[in-house]
This record gives structure tokens, sequence and C-alpha cells, in this order.
């Protein structure tokens, strides 16, 4: 039977589900569960989405996830084929690791993802040893919601989503917390399954719009970098290694360009010379600080 399209648009928020096949735990240990954490981490730099919370589970994992632009089965892909790839180098095996395509439902109005929420930091409660306490649980980020752990991995925008529990954020979070106790899985299932009319979901997310010129891009960073446009086009040139790096990612991230798109652009490089120039942007703005506003800082001077 062919695959259904999936519904999809690119200013939505959605819920994705993501599996393993049923005879391989997708995260065997805590370090799978970092490096999957980490993979969102660089794929959020690379396409700049906004990540609303997260329940990694052993089997299987919950993401709330505001494509803000960009094609959420690019975002999806990204992550999962290379913890895919991860995984079976780790455990020397082959074949698919996830079932079927990941699973995905677009949140429509405040009241699903005030009950989506919930839902994802409430997964936790079917482990005895987190029954009563879920904020406990590690690889979630209910107690980031709640002010009991900072982000450690830099990951979740939970300020959007509490402005919808309360007026300010202590009162968000006491409110918060006692719906969570309040609402057990079973009612939230079915608060999940009901769906309202399909209307467009106003909020006050602003989303961004990815046309951006890539000419503007490089004059930007030759700005930035002090360095002239010329050496974009250089193929062996050291001192611009950072400079291409950053051109590559924002390309990806603010003109929805492929690999083929860049290589145009910057002059025949190949995919994987490519595909290293994003992780050493991505170090860069994890690791640097005049580089870790980069694309904001661009998006303001050109918006």
């Amino acid at each position: 039977m062919p695959r259904t399209a999936r519904v999809k648009t690119d200013e939505s928020i959605f819920h994705i589900m993501c599996k393993s096949i049923s005879e391989v735990t997708l995260f065997k240990d805590d370090e799978d569960k970092k490096r999957y954490l980490l993979l969102i981490k660089k794929y959020k730099t690379l396409h700049n989405f906004k990540l609303y919370g997260y329940c990694l589970m052993d089997n299987h994992a919950h993401l709330m996830i505001d494509a803000n632009g960009c094609d959420i089965s690019k975002i999806m892909h990204g992550i999962n084929f290379s913890y895919a790839m991860y995984f079976n180098r780790k455990y020397k095996r082959e074949g698919h690791l996830f079932k079927d395509r990941f699973k995905s439902k677009i949140v429509y109005n405040d009241r699903y993802l005030r009950t989506l929420s919930l839902y994802v930091h409430n997964n936790p409660t079917d482990i005895i040893e987190y029954k009563d306490s879920p904020e406990k649980f590690t690889f979630s980020s209910l107690s980031i919601f709640l002010g009991k752990t900072t982000d450690s991995f830099n990951l979740v925008d939970y300020v959007f989503v509490m402005s919808l529990f309360g007026d300010n954020l202590k009162s968000a979070r006491k409110n918060y917390y006692n719906l969570l106790f309040r609402c057990n899985e079973e009612k939230l299932e079915q608060e999940m399954e009901f769906e309202d009319e399909k209307t467009d979901y106003n909020s006050e997310r602003n989303i961004l719009i990815r046309d951006f010129k890539p000419d503007d891009i490089l004059e930007f960073i030759s700005f930035k970098m002090n360095i002239s446009k010329i050496h974009f086009y250089t193929k062996y040139s050291r001192k611009c290694v950072k400079a291409k790096a950053l051109a590559v990612v924002l390309m990806r991230s603010l003109c929805n360009f492929k690999s083929k798109d860049i290589s145009n652009t910057l002059g025949n490089i190949t995919q994987a010379r490519i595909s290293r120039l994003s992780t050493i942007c991505i170090g860069l703005i994890g690791t640097e600080e005049k580089y870790r506003n980069i694309i904001d800082d661009f998006i303001k001077c050109y918006s």
C-alpha cells in the first residue's frame, strides 16, 4: 500500500513521535539519549526551529517542534538518520532502527498545545520510580519547565508554552504542576484524541520566512569577519574556513538551500565538504560567544 502524504505546513507546531522497531530498544543507555539530544541541538542550529518540550523514553521519543518556516520532514530526517547511523555503529548492527516514518500531529490551537505539553511530560509516570515525581526524570524537559534544573543542552523554548498557563512564570509553573497531577494519562490521551475543527492556529508566534538571499549572507559575513567576498570562492584558503562554515549554515537555515544549491553558490564544493563545514559552524556557535547569535543578528539586519 502506498504511503499517504504527510499533512504539514512550514508554519505549524508538531507533536512528533518516534518509535523503534519492536525488537530493538531505541535508547539502550543514557549516552544514547544524550546523543539524541545533541543531534536535536545540531539540527536546531542548522534549521532554526523551536523545541517546546521533549521526553525520551527507552523505546520512543516525544518532541514538540515549532517548524518556524522549515520543512518538518527535513528536520526529522536529519535527526533520525544521524541517530540511526550512530546507533548501528555503536551496537554493530545493520538495517532499520525506527518503526516506519516518524509520526506527527499538527497542533491546531492553544487548548491542544496545553494538553500536549502535559501529556508529553506525563510519560515518565509509567515508570514506578517516577510515578509521583516525573520532574525527576532526567530525559524530559519537565524540570526545565518547573524551574528545577537549568537547560544544560540549551534546547527548550518553554516560555511560549508556559504563557498559556499563567500571567507570569511563577504562577504558570504552579498551575502547570497542579494540572500535571490532576490529569492522569488516560484522561490526557482522551483529550488528545478529541480534535476541534481544523482551523488556523492563531497565536503570538512570529514565523520566520526563509527567503533570504545568499548574496546578503556573504556580504554580512564578509563585514562581520572583515574579509573580502572573494575568499568565499577560493578553494584552498584556511583563513576563510570559519567564514565558509558560517555561510553554509546560514544558507541552509535561512535560504532553505540544499547541498547542491550551496555548491552552486560557493563554487563546486562537495557534499562531504559542506557537511564538515556545517559541523565546524555548529561548533563555533556553541563555543565562541561572538558567533553565538549570528543567525539572529543576520535576521535583524536583513528582515
